[in-house]
């Protein structure tokens, strides 16, 4: 005799809920906090544990970008950090794991959401691992990090590792050899100076970028980005869509400079533009790109001065933060040719950033190449909500400390619906 699975049996009650969050990271977290304080039912569904990501696809090293007086909830603090320290990446899925017990959200945890529909009568109906659920609002909150993006520029090739950078853990993991990183976001970024420092020859292609200063006339970036209203920014600069932010954490947190990291041997590549017979093409332009990045580094600074001249602050000038590095010889002359096995390069990391993985999501509420559509987070499908995306109203929105103001205003939409 066989036993047929919940979500098949047809007999199987549906469980009733008021509000389904699909997601327990920092986005479903903080709106359980926030439709507990509204006193609307609800619950989280996790397909694993709490922070997943953060303990399974990321590297050893890894640490919070921000430091941890800003990178974190409101309402509890982040156990042994100090409030300019940056938290290693288990403290932080720590972190989250206390904060769930500390508003004493109602998580289910190794429960996937496999399907989510809508019945003619506008409630919800989730299909789920555990068996089916019906509510009247579902909350989207599984994050902007949800599936890793390899471009199909190399194919495979058994002599060639090809992870994403959500695959990496230490240098001890790759084959022997240099190794090419693609992308020069922060993870890119970290990963190569750790590859380096563990005495790899590290190729490094570097794209547009925006490259903050770590810290600057004593106080840290996120704390001028708050000053200066630049969290707050509703929508991307124009022509910098795409464009990636350079900031670490690491050893203590430093602000990133390319032609530092070229100085330690680093080799600076362009953009990885194409590749055939063993050989990537590298795109021109990697002097362009590092005066672009400069350009928006010393414009923060610039943006600093004027708000401590405006305020009357008591802050120390920091004059040595505008020398610039000599341009390394990978810059004055690029690489335009790369030759994988003359280079002894055996592993490639893609840091190439994320796509979204909304297919369980049969609601509606998607575009046709299954981005959601919203408005603030309000999905055009009445009672389907979007929470933790990049620029849902703001520049924070996608941030730990930032996705609490879009929580609450969801909250209180979906507190009004009844």
């Amino acid at each position: 005799m066989s036993l047929a699975h919940p979500k098949q049996d047809a007999a199987v009650p549906a469980e009733q809920i008021h509000t389904l969050i699909v997601g327990g990271g920092q986005a479903g977290l903080a709106m359980s906090n926030q439709l507990r304080q509204r006193g609307v039912p609800h619950l989280i569904l996790e397909r694993h544990r709490i922070a997943e990501r953060w303990r399974t696809e990321r590297w050893d090293a890894l640490h919070a970008n921000g430091p941890a007086w800003h990178d974190r909830l409101a309402g509890l603090t982040i156990a042994g950090v100090e409030p300019d320290g940056f938290a290693a990446k288990d403290q932080m899925a720590d972190y989250f794991t206390a904060y769930a017990a500390h508003v004493a959200a109602p998580i289910r945890c190794g429960v996937t959401v496999t399907a989510l529909h809508r019945a003619p009568d506008g409630r919800f109906h989730a299909e789920t691992s555990a068996g089916p659920i019906e509510a009247a609002n579902v909350v989207a909150a599984t994050g902007p990090f949800q599936q890793g993006v390899i471009p199909p520029l190399v194919p495979p090739d058994p002599g060639l590792l090809q992870i994403h950078s959500t695959a990496y853990r230490n240098p001890d993991q790759l084959p022997p050899g240099a190794v090419l990183v693609v992308g020069a976001g922060s993870s890119g970024t970290q990963i190569a100076d750790e590859l380096q420092r563990a005495g790899r020859r590290v190729f490094l292609c570097v794209g547009q970028h925006d490259r903050p200063p770590r810290r600057y006339r004593g106080k840290d970036f996120c704390y001028w980005l708050g000053v200066l209203g630049l969290w707050d920014a509703e929508t991307r600069e124009a022509g910098k869509e795409h464009v990636t932010i350079a900031v670490s954490g690491a050893y203590g947190g430093h602000t990133i400079d390319f032609r530092r990291l070229a100085a330690r041997g680093i080799t600076l590549l362009g953009r990885a533009d194409a590749f055939a017979d063993g050989v990537m093409r590298i795109a021109p332009g990697l002097e362009c790109d590092l005066a672009a990045g400069d350009a928006n580094y010393l414009a923060l600074l610039d943006a600093a001065d004027g708000y401590v001249t405006q305020e009357g602050l008591d802050l120390p000038e920091e004059p040595a933060a505008r020398v610039m590095e000599p341009e390394p010889a990978c810059v004055t002359d690029p690489i335009l040719r790369l030759d994988l096995r003359e280079a002894d390069i055996a592993s490639i990391i893609w840091a190439t950033g994320f796509g979204f993985d909304f297919g369980w999501l049969q609601a509606g509420g998607l575009d046709a190449g299954g981005s959601p559509v919203h408005r603030r987070g309000v999905s055009e499908v009445p009672g389907l909500y979007f929470l933790g995306l990049p620029f849902l109203s703001r520049r924070a929105s996608s941030f730990i400390f930032g996705v609490e103001q879009d929580a609450a205003r969801l909250a209180a939409h979906i507190a009004g619906r009844g």
